[in-house]
């Protein structure tokens, strides 16, 4: 709703505005009134208007002079100007001031109403491209963070666009933590996103990645310090977390130099990996697993990317082979169940590794009873066993076309959240990617488009709950995110071939 500020001398003009029009219906809202262009003016510096309507001749101080003296704070304000006046003086400072209509009392009210539907139109599109050059400005800043963390961008042009942006790195230091928020709901979002523009002049920069995780970056110049702000500010993030949001974060170690933090990001992805397997702890430092890495090093392979190849390639009996030679060297004799167990998970963490871009939970449960039973291996014939079920599990997977990586995390999205009002731009903002490609993307992995396929799954989901439940017809709708009764019963009866009530009366 826009807001509307009306000002008139004559009550009884103030209060037939009110009631001449639907106000609602044309997407306003009357937010205040005055009887006087200085009673007015005062009132203004403090209501959010979007639009003045405003007489010409009231005592104190004109609607003329309301005008100029409004535009000095609010120059984006729109303005309507009512006058008993049919003078070309008063139509053409009028203008000069920039007011969008000029009518004459008595009021033509189908020029009034013809006035204020151009003003909402142009209020829309100036909306619109305010909400784009936001979105596609943000989309920038995630792109060239993103770039620099994966060492794909020269240094001269990260600190080229990365100033463009306002967001210069001028310290010595660069640390990097990622956090992971389950539901990352929009709530969460906003305060993350005001959090970010609260310490925008601070040495915290902080954005959304192509995983979903929030990747906050520390550019500190006192190597002392660096450690208690990074703990303060992951305080901080946590205490946005008032909705019963889950925050675990994964942090890399500090790094010299601006050009070190692709080491530092990826520190954090491998303490990301290895927290995943431990539910139970809400922070890592990579520093923890490096000491413990060290360890294990002489029972570990020496090749990680030798096993990885014979799977991608699907070479299942050179990977049991492999596997053979792994267990039968020297090193795996008299291991302690302790040492088997941390064997065991850095295997987990490479399969994890691996499946990483595969976003379809149907597909990452397929092999959840192998990464359990590896888990759950307490000798070296049962670890094999398991690791040899796993393997099986992931080169059937890879048998199977993998979809888009954006459009798995789409389609998991959507699965959690179908009920809310979902768009393409609004999931391409969610997952940093135009809203156009994203479309496209989605049509070429799914054969439908997004509407088909939004229609289709709550008219799905509206299915199960008619057969399962006493829900009313319309409270069913509404959970499965139709707000409008007749589009529901449209759309049920294009997928299903009879009404809602009728599917219902046949179970």
């Amino acid at each position: 709703m826009y807001k509307v500020f009306i000002v008139d001398d004559e009550p009884f003009i103030l209060s037939g505005l009110q009631d001449i029009l639907d106000w609602e219906e044309l997407g306003l809202t009357i937010a205040g009134q005055a009887e006087n262009g200085q009673e007015a003016l005062e009132q203004l510096r403090e209501i959010p208007a979007d639009i003045l309507i405003t007489d010409i001749s009231m005592p104190v101080m004109t609607g003329l002079e309301l005008i100029r003296a409004v535009r000095e704070f609010r120059p984006d304000l729109k303005v309507v100007v009512l006058s008993g006046f049919d003078e070309f003086m008063y139509v053409k400072e009028g203008l000069s001031l920039g007011i969008e209509n000029y009518l004459l009392k008595p009021i033509n009210l189908e020029e009034f109403q013809q006035t204020l539907e151009t003003i909402v139109e142009k209020l829309n599109v100036f909306r619109l491209d305010m909400q784009w050059w936001e979105y596609t400005n943000s989309v920038l800043k995630d792109n060239v963070l993103l770039r620099w963390l994966r060492g794909q961008i020269d240094p001269q042009e990260r600190s080229e666009r990365l100033n463009l942006i306002g967001l210069p790195l001028t310290s010595r230091y660069v640390q990097v933590a990622l956090l992971q928020v389950e539901p990352a709901t929009d709530t969460f979002r906003k305060r993350v996103s005001d959090l970010a523009e609260a310490e925008a002049e601070t040495s915290f920069f902080m954005f959304w990645d192509s995983d979903n995780d929030l990747v906050l970056i520390h550019n500190y110049e006192e190597a002392s310090a660096g450690a208690e702000e990074m703990a303060f500010m992951l305080e901080e993030i946590a205490g946005l977390c008032t909705g019963g949001e889950k925050l675990r974060a994964a942090v890399g170690s500090p790094v010299y130099g601006v050009d070190a933090a692709p080491a530092s990001y990826e520190q954090a992805k491998q303490a990301q990996e290895f927290l995943e397997i431990h539910p139970e702890r809400s922070i890592i430092y990579y520093e923890q697993l490096r000491d413990r890495k060290e360890d294990l090093q002489s029972v570990l392979p020496e090749d990680w990317s030798d096993y990885a190849k014979l799977i991608m390639s699907k070479n299942v009996a050179g990977l049991s082979e492999q596997l053979e030679l792994y267990f039968a060297a020297p090193s795996m004799e008299g291991l302690t169940p302790a040492m088997l167990e941390e064997i065991s998970l850095e295997w987990i963490l490479f399969f994890r590794v691996l499946i990483k871009d595969i976003r379809s939970e149907t597909e990452r449960e397929s092999i959840a009873e192998g990464l359990t039973a590896i888990r759950r291996a307490n000798s070296l014939p049962a670890l094999s066993a398991a690791l040899r079920q796993t393997s099986a599990g992931i080169i059937g997977m890879l048998d199977r076309e993998l979809k888009s990586p954006v459009v798995n995390q789409v389609l998991n999205y959507i699965a959690k959240s179908y009920s809310e009002d979902l768009s393409l731009k609004k999931l391409g903002f969610m997952f940093n990617i135009h809203p156009v490609y994203l479309g496209q993307l989605f049509h070429k992995t799914t054969g439908e488009s997004f509407a088909e396929y939004m229609n289709r799954y709550r008219i799905d989901k509206a299915k199960e709950q008619l057969r399962t439940t006493n829900l009313k017809v319309h409270e069913i709708a509404r959970s499965v995110g139709y707000w409008e009764m007749g589009y529901f019963y449209k759309q049920f009866k294009k997928y299903v071939g009879i009404s809602p009530t009728e599917f219902k009366g046949l179970l």
